[in-house]
């Protein structure tokens, strides 16, 4: 595994459920920024003439520990497998600190795993990944 990209968030107030913690359907969107970010910084293009079509096929969210208020949060993404026109994609949250050299432990809250699968937006049909995707998701 090459290092994963990295992104950090704080928790909003409105992503709380009545217990004061994150509603577990935020989560997915949590993974979903994260995905947005890691494909952003790999010049993968999402919008916009010439953009690439992934629709999520599957979707498992294992829970570890709650995520509260104003917490921040460290989402780390890799690519973990290609098939000829899916991908599988590895996504953790972990709670993070402003300062992270102010504390090395692993705060491992959720890991996450999506499958997209790259269509035809119009037919809806699976379309091979590019190589170029295959390129830059495997840095």
């Amino acid at each position: 595994m090459s290092n994963p990209f990295l992104h950090k968030f704080r928790v909003r107030y409105s992503e709380l459920d009545p217990q004061g913690v994150v509603f577990n359907a935020r989560y997915l969107e949590y993974a979903d920024i994260i995905v947005t970010e890691y494909w952003r910084d790999r010049r993968i293009r999402m919008f916009g003439d010439g953009a690439l079509e992934f629709h999520v096929a599957h979707a498992d969210v294992a829970f570890r520990k709650p995520i509260r208020a104003d917490e921040w949060i460290e989402g780390r993404a890799w690519t973990t497998r290609f098939g000829n026109s899916s991908m599988t994609t590895r996504i953790e949250l972990h709670g993070a600190v402003a300062d992270s050299a102010a504390d090395d432990r692993d705060d491992l809250r959720a890991e996450i795993e999506l499958v997209n699968v790259h269509v035809d937006l119009a037919s809806g049909r699976p379309l091979p990944i590019p190589a170029s995707v295959r390129e830059a998701l495997s840095k």
